[in-house]
């Protein structure tokens, strides 16, 4: 009952014993693939650790990055295909070793009546992702391509605490929805202001950055 401490503080013991019971808890390695695009979901995902990256496809076929999940926190278009028996929208990814307590959706309703910090969980997931996807909107209307490659390196640093991030120039751009080439170009400019270094599917990130 004490392998995942965060877990217990947020919630009441009682809940928390409900969610080890009827909770079935998921281990995925890098690159696997949580939840897919028109899949239906049949559960809520509660993140133990590790770090899920939440993407969106547009009608072209290209991907944009939402947001990230990382310790105890829940994908809130999750629950919503849960409750309304809908296919997902949106494509879920391992960023590295994940474990994560897949809540059925047949509890997810029931809790909300029984336990307040269930309730105050459920609102609060769903006003992060909104603030986060707001950000990503800012973002994308108003942030110029380097400003926005900057802070992605940023973010990715911070999920990972890690200065030295496993990346390819490829999936950087597919993540900020433009191409490769032009992805290079602006690292190489960075690289070249003393503030990352380059290595082969490696971007280490420098004091100055």
């Amino acid at each position: 009952m004490n392998k995942y401490p965060n877990l217990e503080l947020a919630f009441e013991p009682a809940l928390v014993q409900e969610m080890y019971q009827f909770g079935d808890i998921k281990s995925f390695k890098e690159g696997d693939i949580i939840m897919d695009y028109g899949k239906y979901v049949r559960m809520m995902p509660v993140i133990l650790k590790g770090t899920v990256k939440v993407s969106r496809m547009d009608e072209n076929g290209k991907e944009i990055l939402l947001y990230y999940l990382t310790n105890n926190e829940s994908c809130s278009m999750a629950y919503s295909c849960c409750i309304e028996a809908k296919k997902s929208e949106v494509k879920a990814i391992a960023e590295d070793d994940v474990e994560l307590l897949a809540i059925p959706h047949i509890k997810l309703d029931e809790w909300l009546c029984k336990y307040p910090s269930w309730k105050n969980y459920i609102m609060r997931s769903f006003n992060d992702r909104f603030i986060e996807l707001m950000k990503t909107i800012d973002v994308i209307a108003f942030e110029k391509l380097d400003e926005r490659l900057i802070n992605y390196l940023r973010k990715k640093s911070e999920v990972s605490e890690k200065s030295a991030l496993q990346l390819s120039h490829q999936q950087i751009a597919e993540d900020l929805g433009t191409n490769r080439v032009v992805i290079s170009r602006l690292l190489k400019k960075l690289e070249n202001d003393q503030k990352i270094l380059l290595y082969r599917n490696e971007i280490k990130l420098l004091k100055a950055f």
